[in-house]
């Protein structure tokens, strides 16, 4: 896969293949054949406009004004006048990842032809996002439905050469007026013609951008979790025993199966779990540790439907009315209602929330003297100093934030639009609230991370046996950039280092390079 070039074709784009675009700047290329094809629907549109038929988005109002028509001489003004009195966001601009996320996603849905836009507007999009032209778009305003309104509204400003838009200069992002940046990177702002102005309004692409966003994230968060959970249970004097892959092949969710298999692997050589293999000093563990692959199977096995049904949407057309050139026909139809991202950007963050609900729980495990046998908030000189006691206080606050923010957006509904639109998905909400979600757990399992190597350290020097090859590389990674908490200093920098390490994919790289891949 070229890491430098997305190249759009007929074939659908997969989450493997965007994630080197979020990851960095990575030009995109829509395919000549694409062209030919938007020019097949365009052909519609401009029929109906000059035969003078009644269509709605293409020569009528919008909304409750469907049944007012627009003449032909009137068309282009109407696009205009939709984006400016669309262009209804506020609050905080949404980050430049995203939007240039959403711009590509924008890109895909139009080039298949069934918008019925010209290709040149494609192709200003596709110059505006391989030339760093980010437009500026508030983060709310947008329901669900009829998609992403407001959002687009904000990126089709700029393209008009009206909004704000983010450029680089001197390598720093700085926002200035959409006609001073199209003009300094040689770009002329369009007119929309008919159906275009509603073509780049409609669809779900907002919301989706957050999904795909997220779940590219979870890919490591899953892994990370597991590799936590497997230095907590080793440092607390848990046992292998439930994850025996014959207790799980008796309840085969592939999720489960996996994460037992994960923790097998990491722990299978460790001395400190030898060490007490056939002792009666702990019968049972914790849920925490005892039910890892139970709960941590379970988000996975969330993550995996959820990512269906992103795939899907990243490669649909969802705006409104849609062209179908080969029965030379126009049909309008609902496919920008937000309701598949809506409830699948809840159940992840729900499944999410999960994922640190049981960390904390590890942590505070990890803390406690009573149920670790070590020194107290894992710090010598208890007292005097307080170890990792607020940590646990922060992991506590995410994980019950995280309870307000995996309340469904998508239970609600709203009606807009004197009721025309009675009945909204509550997507993008729902989207933008797994993206905080998935900061949240970033967090949580650093704060693990932190407690569970520290308390490796003591267990180590406590038992005099080395932790497995998996856990005292990652241990040896966490103490390149974290030393050992031997008296109180800044908290706050050990967790942001902890969340790098995390968040680059240290971790888990470092955990596979000692054990083998990891499902």
């Amino acid at each position: 896969m070229d890491t430098h070039t997305i190249r759009l074709t007929h074939a659908p784009l997969t989450l493997d293949a965007l994630a080197p675009f979020v990851q960095g700047h990575v030009d995109v290329v829509v395919d000549e054949g694409l062209h030919a094809i938007m020019q097949r629907g365009r052909r519609v549109v401009e029929k109906i406009v000059n035969e003078k038929r009644l269509v709605y988005g293409v020569n009528t109002g919008f909304g409750k004004f469907a049944e007012v028509p627009i003449p032909s001489e009137r068309v282009a003004d109407l696009q205009q006048r939709l984006i400016l009195s669309h262009a209804a966001g506020v609050g905080p601009p949404l980050p430049i990842d995203l939007v240039r996320l959403l711009m590509l996603l924008k890109i895909k849905a139009l080039s298949q032809g069934h918008s019925g836009c010209r290709p040149e507007i494609v192709d200003l999009l596709t110059a505006m996002l391989n030339r760093q032209i980010i437009p500026v778009i508030p983060m709310k305003g947008s329901v669900g439905a009829s998609g992403d309104l407001a959002p687009l509204a904000h990126l089709a400003l700029v393209m008009l050469g009206a909004g704000q838009a983010w450029t680089q200069q001197q390598g720093q992002w700085v926002t200035e007026p959409g006609h001073a940046a199209l003009t300094k990177a040689g770009l002329a702002p369009v007119i929309f013609e008919a159906k275009e102005g509603l073509a780049m309004l409609n669809g779900t692409q907002a919301m989706t951008a957050h999904a795909v966003w997220s779940l590219l994230q979870t890919r490591n968060l899953l892994k990370t979790a597991d590799i936590c959970g497997a230095l907590s249970l080793e440092a607390l004097l848990g046992t292998l025993v439930p994850f025996d892959a014959r207790i799980h092949e008796l309840r085969p969710h592939p999720g489960q199966l996996q994460v037992a298999a994960n923790v097998r692997r990491m722990l299978a050589l460790s001395p400190i779990v030898a060490s007490h293999r056939d002792s009666a000093h702990k019968v049972q563990d914790a849920y925490s540790l005892r039910c890892m692959p139970q709960v941590h199977g379970a988000v996975r096995d969330a993550v995996t439907h959820v990512e269906a049904v992103v795939t899907r949407e990243i490669n649909a057309v969802t705006d409104n009315p849609l062209v179908f050139p080969e029965a030379n026909d126009v049909l309008s139809g609902g496919n920008f209602h937000g309701e598949p991202v809506a409830l699948a950007a809840d159940y992840l963050g729900i499944a999410l929330a999960e994922l640190a609900s049981i960390a904390e729980r590890r942590i505070a495990h990890l803390i406690d003297p009573a149920v670790s046998e070590l020194p107290g908030f894992l710090v010598a000189e208890g007292g005097l100093n307080s170890g990792f006691m607020l940590a646990q206080v922060t992991a506590a606050a995410l994980v019950s934030e995280n309870k307000v923010l995996s309340h469904p957006a998508s239970v609600d509904s709203i009606p807009t639009s004197a009721n025309k639109e009675d009945h909204v998905s509550m997507g993008t909400l729902a989207a933008y609230k797994a993206t905080d979600i998935v900061k949240n757990v970033e967090h949580v399992l650093a704060i693990e991370l932190l407690c569970a190597v520290q308390a490796l350290d003591l267990r180590q020097a406590q038992l005099h046996l080395a932790p497995s090859p998996t856990t005292a590389a990652v241990r040896d990674l966490v103490r390149s950039r974290i030393p050992f908490w031997d008296e109180d200093r800044l908290m706050h920098h050990a967790i942001e280092e902890a969340r790098a390490l995390i968040t680059t994919g240290r971790v888990v790289q470092v955990a596979e390079a000692a054990c083998g891949a990891l499902y």
